[in-house]
């Protein structure tokens, strides 16, 4: 190379460095539409099977569950005090768990996998994106997800005749915000797993999360001192919330919910953001 052409090269170098070396341009080029671009071109090749089976799992629930026991059980009494259908109980928790798997599967496997064997973040921050332009981009791509398998999920109540009130299309706006709280927090978790062993240990946190979250039963058949720790499950906040939209049983309670999950997303974009930048950046 001539000696002006390597010039040329070292100063058009010397900005990207300058970038990169800190303040918010080091994390953030307002482009993560571009993961999502990536993401969506490269699902057009994933098998839907596997896609689809995150969906029907609580619809089988529901029908098996919800329709069928629920003809046994009858009413059952909520945390405001109301007594609904068993099968109106269950529903808004299973929609819950649906945002929740639609979430939680794009943010954990499809990341560690990019993370540890596509090398993909490595290529993607070679470029102009920040750190924090990935991180939103893959946490944007699991929310698709999330707000499909709501979606379809919300479609199936509504024929069965489980939203029992107006407010229950408030619900989609609530699968969001909890899908982005579980989407960011699985990233960032996901982001300090080395093998896939490492991976099962997700799995040994959602299934009590899934069982016990007042998902099937109410709260109150705990113990006082058990109830507590249901209530720290994120999964319960997401139950609680969306229960109280579908039923029309409204309370201030339900901005601690939303609090709950405002507070898991700033972790989790934190925490992501600062450990893809300590893997590739530093």
């Amino acid at each position: 190379m001539s000696a002006p052409a390597s010039r040329a090269a070292t100063l058009q170098a010397e900005p990207t460095a300058r970038m990169r070396g800190g303040g918010v341009r080091a994390l953030w080029a307002g482009n993560p539409q571009a993961v999502v671009q990536r993401g969506l071109l490269a699902a057009r090749s994933s098998s839907w099977a596997v896609v689809l089976s995150g969906f029907f799992e609580p619809v089988f629930y529901l029908l098996s569950l919800g329709i069928g026991l629920g003809v046994l059980i009858g009413d059952v009494q909520t945390s405001g005090g109301t007594e609904v259908p068993y099968a109106a109980f269950i529903a808004p928790a299973l929609l819950a768990v649906s945002a929740m798997n639609g979430a939680i599967y794009d943010s954990t496997w499809n990341v560690f996998f990019k993370l540890n064997y596509g090398k993909l973040y490595e290529g993607m921050l070679a470029t102009s994106l920040g750190p924090l332009d990935v991180a939103l981009g893959e946490i944007f791509y699991a929310l698709l997800r999330g707000l499909v398998y709501a979606t379809g999920f919300m479609i199936v109540m509504q024929v069965l005749g489980l939203n029992l009130a107006p407010t229950a299309i408030l619900a989609l706006p609530a699968v969001v915000l909890i899908a982005f709280g579980f989407a960011s927090v699985g990233m960032a978790v996901t982001s300090y797993m080395k093998t896939f062993q490492h991976m099962d240990w997700i799995n040994l946190v959602l299934l009590p999360m899934f069982l016990f979250s007042a998902t099937f039963y109410p709260i109150t058949v705990y113990p006082e001192w058990v109830q507590g720790i249901v209530m720290a499950f994120p999964l319960w906040h997401g139950v609680e919330l969306i229960r109280g939209l579908t039923t029309g049983i409204l309370s201030p309670v339900m901005l601690v919910h939303v609090g709950y999950y405002l507070v898991m997303i700033a972790l989790g974009l934190l925490f992501t953001t600062k450990r893809l930048r300590t893997l590739f950046l530093d």
